[in-house]
């Protein structure tokens, strides 16, 4: 099966880690903040029940989010420079649909070679001081179903979309008729494994390319 539009999650797919779940360490609020991240991965919570609400407990400044640029580079998850350039080069358009914060996310697709305006994420907003002021609250990545949204409009255009990601908002791809490749690399969910269309539990990400070229 080939595609014309190859879609990443980042947080546990691109990059090892979940990036608010480290926002919230550096203020001893990791226990709580991942657990909210848990359940909305896991289908247990609506997204829009965690998103602001984390949001608001860390109120990440911007040295905050230069800082989690980096953590995201440095734990890249195996075989993804690799995987990102064999699809470019084979002439694949290639988006990152996440729920993430996208001023730390860019650093990561500049490096990939993902251009700025294939990367769908949540833009934070901040006052003149670089403090933390809110969220981009209409982004439709900060609610469930924004995935397929995104995915929807990707398919305007494109007749193939797939969708390679580690969560329950990564499922959602499927309602816009993209076809979902769960990534257990990271984190293995019983949810994905279940209805996702293939599940690679593969700890490099070159294990999906079989299935998408």
């Amino acid at each position: 099966m080939s595609f014309d539009v190859i879609c990443f999650d980042c947080d546990s797919t691109l990059s090892r880690v979940e990036g608010i779940d480290e926002l919230a360490r550096r203020h001893d609020l990791f226990d709580e903040v991942a657990a909210l991240t848990d359940k909305a991965m896991n289908g247990e919570l609506a997204l829009e029940a965690v998103y602001g609400h984390r949001l608001e407990l860390i109120k990440p400044d911007k040295p905050a989010l230069a800082w989690l640029a980096d953590l995201y580079i440095t734990e890249m998850v195996e075989g993804v420079a690799e995987t990102v350039k064999t699809l470019l080069d084979h002439g694949k358009q290639i988006h990152i649909i996440s729920g993430g914060l996208r001023q730390a996310i860019l650093p990561l697709a500049a490096l990939l070679g993902i251009p700025e305006d294939h990367v769908h994420a949540v833009d934070v907003l901040f006052d003149e001081q670089g403090r933390y002021r809110d969220f981009a609250r209409q982004s439709p990545l900060a609610v469930s179903g924004g995935k397929a949204r995104v995915c929807r409009r990707l398919r305007m255009h494109h007749s193939s979309l797939v969708m390679i990601g580690d969560g329950k908002t990564d499922l959602e791809a499927k309602q816009a008729g993209a076809y979902m490749i769960g990534f257990g690399g990271v984190v293995q969910r019983e949810l994905v494994q279940q209805q996702a269309d293939v599940f690679v539990a593969d700890s490099s990400l070159t294990a999906i390319l079989p299935y998408v070229l």
